[in-house]
C-alpha cells in the first residue's frame, strides 16, 4: 500500500483536470474542494459536449444526485466515452435505492465499469440487490453491513469499491483497506459526500494502475482535513470553511502522519 502522502504529492506536481458531472446542491463545494486540493475542476454537464470533455480530462466524477434525462444521457456518453480514452472515472450513486428511476440510471451506469464506484452502505447494499433503501442519500446501513457486498460487487464489476461511513472499507474485490479517519460534523455539512466523489477521481486521476491504494489516500486526505476542520470550528456553517482551509493546508507529511489506513 502506497503512502498517501505520495498520492498527495502526485496530485500536486501535476494537477489533474477533473470533469465533473455532479448535483446541483454539490457544485460549489465540490469544485472549490477540488481546488483546494490541488485539483483543476471543470463542471461540464451538457448532453452536447459531455462525451467531447471527458475525453480532455484526466478524470471523471459522475453523480446522480439530481437526475433528469438529459443530464443521465450526458452521464452515460461521458463515462462511455472516459472509459475509451482510458480516463478513470468514479461513480457516485446517490440515493441509489430510492427510487426505480435512481435503480435503473446507477445500474446502467454501473454496467459502463467505472474505476471507482464511491457510496454510502445503503447506496452499495441497493446496487448489490442486498436490501439497503437508505433514507433519501442518507445511509440507513452501517459500513460492516455492506462490506461483503461491496467485495462481491468489486470483483463481478472488475472495479474498486468504496463504502464510507465512520469508519471506510475500500476494496478491489480482493484486497480490502480500512480507513478510519473522520468526524461526525462531516455529517452536517451538505455535499461533503459529493465532494469526496470528485476528489476520489482527482487521485485516481493522478495514479494509473493504483486505484485501491489512491481511493484510500483520497479517504484518509478527507477524513484527516475533517478532523482539523472540526477542531477549529463552531459549528457546520464555520465546519464547511474550515474543510476547504483545511484540505489547501493539509501536506504529505502531516497526512502520512494522521492517515489510519490498515488492512481490512
Amino acid at each position: 500500500m502506497a503512502d498517501p502522502a505520495i498520492h498527495l504529492a502526485n496530485l500536486r506536481r501535476q494537477p489533474p483536470l477533473v470533469h465533473a458531472i455532479t448535483n446541483y446542491v454539490a457544485m460549489d463545494l465540490s469544485a472549490n474542494a477540488l481546488l483546494a486540493a490541488g485539483a483543476v475542476p471543470a463542471m461540464v454537464h451538457a448532453e452536447d459536449e459531455a462525451a467531447e470533455f471527458a475525453g480532455i480530462a484526466d478524470a471523471l466524477v459522475v453523480n446522480i444526485g439530481t437526475l433528469s434525462p438529459p443530464w443521465v444521457r450526458a452521464m452515460a456518453a461521458a463515462a462511455g466515452a472516459a472509459a475509451a480514452a482510458g480516463r478513470p472515472w468514479v461513480l457516485d450513486p446517490v440515493a441509489a435505492g430510492a427510487t426505480a428511476y435512481r435503480r435503473t440510471t446507477a445500474h446502467s451506469l454501473l454496467a459502463l465499469t467505472p474505476t471507482v464506484l464511491r457510496g454510502n452502505a445503503s447506496e452499495i447494499l441497493a446496487l448489490a440487490g442486498t436490501g439497503g433503501q437508505g433514507r433519501g442519500p442518507d445511509s440507513a446501513d452501517p459500513v460492516d453491513r455492506a462490506e461483503a457486498a461491496a467485495r462481491d460487487l468489486a470483483a463481478a464489476q472488475g472495479c474498486i469499491v468504496a463504502v464510507t461511513g465512520a469508519r471506510d472499507y475500500v476494496t478491489d474485490g480482493g484486497a480490502a483497506l480500512h480507513i478510519a479517519n473522520g468526524h461526525p460534523m462531516m455529517s452536517k455539512v451538505t455535499a461533503l459526500g459529493c465532494a469526496l466523489s470528485a476528489l476520489v477521481a482527482a487521485f485516481v486521476g493522478g495514479a494509473p494502475g493504483e486505484a485501491l491504494a489512491a481511493t484510500a489516500a483520497a479517504l484518509a486526505f478527507v477524513g484527516v482535513a475533517g478532523e482539523r476542520a472540526a477542531a477549529a470550528a463552531g459549528g457546520p456553517g464555520s465546519f464547511r470553511v474550515a474543510f476547504l482551509d483545511a484540505l489547501a493546508g493539509l501536506d504529505g507529511p502531516s497526512l502520512a502522519a494522521a492517515a489510519r489506513i490498515s488492512p481490512a
